[in-house]
């Protein structure tokens, strides 16, 4: 099994609440890597493209969803980084929990600090507050990564544990 990479934003309402050492925190416990974050305040167009180019929102979830969740996703700026590690894409998926925050389960990032569920949010026209996007799968995340970063800005460096297990 070869390491993987994949994408993680900390969306507004976990910037704001103050909570993104938390949830950071988790990713580290596992033993995933960082090896590109910034904070940023993307444009529109930057989400059109993360949320429909890549992720096929409209789609999925339809045309309203979309509108409500990129008006969400520019109130305040995101945290996007970058994980590293053995099938990161499936770890942090785990680790993240259910897009619907009401079907987390507890344990889970969404399970312990979201609890909105489709069907409220969908019934206010506003977007579900749901902390954190993490990449689909292995291709979502090789798409997104590259939307969201340069080359340049990915650092490869060894951990003690990775020394260790040389």
């Amino acid at each position: 099994m070869e390491l993987e990479r994949t994408l993680v934003v900390m969306k507004p309402d976990a910037v704001q609440r103050g909570i993104v050492g938390e949830i950071l925190a988790r990713f580290e416990r596992v033993g995933l890597k960082i090896v590109a974050s910034k904070m940023v305040t993307p444009t529109q167009e930057h989400f059109m493209t993360h949320y429909e180019t890549i992720g096929k929102m409209i789609t999925r979830r339809g045309q309203d969803a979309y509108d409500s969740n990129l008006k969400y996703m520019v109130t305040g700026p995101v945290i996007a980084f970058v994980l590293e590690g053995v099938e990161a894409v499936a770890v942090v998926r785990k680790i993240v929990g259910s897009t619907e925050p009401k079907a987390a389960d507890m344990g889970t990032i969404r399970g312990d600090y979201a609890h909105v569920s489709f069907g409220y949010a969908d019934s206010k026209k506003k977007a579900i507050p749901n902390l954190i996007h993490a990449s689909g799968d292995a291709d979502d995340a090789k798409q997104e990564i590259i939307h969201w970063f340069r080359p340049e800005e990915l650092v490869t460096y060894e951990t003690p544990l990775e020394s260790f297990q040389r």
